[in-house]
């Protein structure tokens, strides 16, 4: 009996010890398992989102090509905008997609930092690479500024663009501006062609190179720059100021010849003042007697003028000829162009009819009625015009 309860004793703590360590395991299996299950998950998720994320940066921010690094030269347009941009890159095949390109600069403030210029890129550059070059500006410029500043001639112009590396040469300039042959198809170059005195001219397309700053490829021709220039002169000579011509009794190209006149002789304050002299001596049938008419011929300005220059035999010579010279002495300014289509009604009605300069570094004028007056004006002033010539080192 008693080794039979001891047996029952020893069974009854086995089970329990069995029963006590199926309990601890299954207490650690319930806390191990929502462990075990949410890194299983974690894993899973993690692979599939880098599955997920390499295939998304395949398809739409990687390389077109990793294994192509050929260079592809790529131009980014002065006035083209980011949509224009992201259209470019991907007909180019730099990038997968335009819309997730433009996404990406608008969300990296991008947009707005796209430089002009010209830049090699290439096919094994992701998205990311190429926003970062076209953002840098580190592109070579393909548009430059050039400046035809009013009362510059055209061989003034033409220098100006050798210096500044616009033109190689300004021969072929020069030769299209001298001719216009090539620019009949705007109105006001067909009519100076037809008027009958245009192989009396300098140039013929003097006065028509309307002055401002403009904005020109790198690669512009002699051509290209001619009619960018031709193209503004309808800007500054619209309807309204074609019509103020005709009360006058004047045509686009009397007009600029008087407004070149002006634009030379004075500054801008006084422009309506010497238009009201040019005017009134017109009206009166007297020569104009301007003296940048010879500064024109002979590429000098020149203060005290010799005898051989005012006889010079040349249609530019207003000692010489009647009216206005044969055409435009410089490209004037809107300004000048106003000016000479509305003279100062004062100096108009008070009939002044002569001027000169008082000290020529200043540009100021004197003006008079009569010719008493001018002539005294001019003992006044005639040694400061000889000092100046002086001083230039001119005889």
């Amino acid at each position: 009996m008693k080794n039979r309860q001891k047996e029952d004793i020893t069974y009854r703590g086995l089970y329990k010890e069995r029963e006590y360590g199926a309990y601890w395991y299954s207490a650690l299996w319930r806390v191990v398992r929502p462990l075990l299950v949410g890194l299983t998950v974690a894993v899973i998720v993690i692979g599939l989102a880098t599955a997920l994320g390499t295939k998304l940066y395949d398809e739409y921010i990687g390389p077109m090509d990793a294994e192509d690094a050929s260079e592809i030269y790529f131009a980014i347009e002065s006035g083209q905008s980011l949509t224009r941009v992201a259209n470019n890159l991907e007909a180019a095949g730099l990038i997968h997609s335009k819309s997730v390109f433009k996404y990406y600069c608008d969300f990296a403030g991008m947009g707005q930092k796209l430089q002009i210029g010209q830049y090699s890129l290439n096919r094994a550059m992701s998205m990311t690479e190429i926003a970062n070059q076209l953002t840098t500006g580190d592109g070579n410029p393909i548009v430059r500024n050039i400046t035809l500043i009013p009362g510059e001639t055209i061989e003034e112009f033409a220098a100006k663009l050798v210096k500044n590396g616009a033109l190689d040469s300004s021969e072929a300039f020069l030769a299209k501006c001298r001719t216009g042959a090539d620019f009949r198809d705007y109105y006001y170059v067909d009519e100076v062609l037809s008027s009958g005195n245009a192989s009396q001219r300098k140039y013929v397309l003097e006065g028509y190179l309307a002055p401002d700053t403009y904005e020109m490829y790198v690669t512009a021709t002699a051509e290209d720059i001619i009619r960018k220039l031709l193209s503004q002169t309808e800007a500054v000579f619209p309807a309204e100021t074609q019509e103020r011509a005709q009360e006058l009794g004047l045509t686009m190209d009397q007009t600029l010849t008087l407004a070149s006149l002006i634009e030379k002789e004075a500054g801008a304050d006084d422009f309506a003042k010497v238009s009201a002299v040019f005017h009134n001596r017109l009206k009166a049938g007297m020569k104009l007697q301007s003296d940048v008419t010879i500064h024109y011929i002979t590429g000098v300005r020149k203060m005290a003028l010799a005898d051989s220059d005012l006889n010079a035999n040349n249609p530019y010579n207003t000692y010489v000829v009647s009216g206005l010279p044969v055409g435009p002495i410089c490209n004037p300014s809107s300004a000048a162009i106003q000016a000479a289509l509305n003279p100062d009604p004062t100096y108009v009605a008070e009939n002044y009819l002569y001027f000169c300069a008082k000290d020529p570094a200043s540009g100021d004028l004197y003006f008079s009625r009569t010719l008493a007056e001018h002539e005294q004006a001019v003992a006044i002033y005639a040694p400061l015009w000889r000092q100046y010539d002086q001083s230039r080192g001119i005889q």
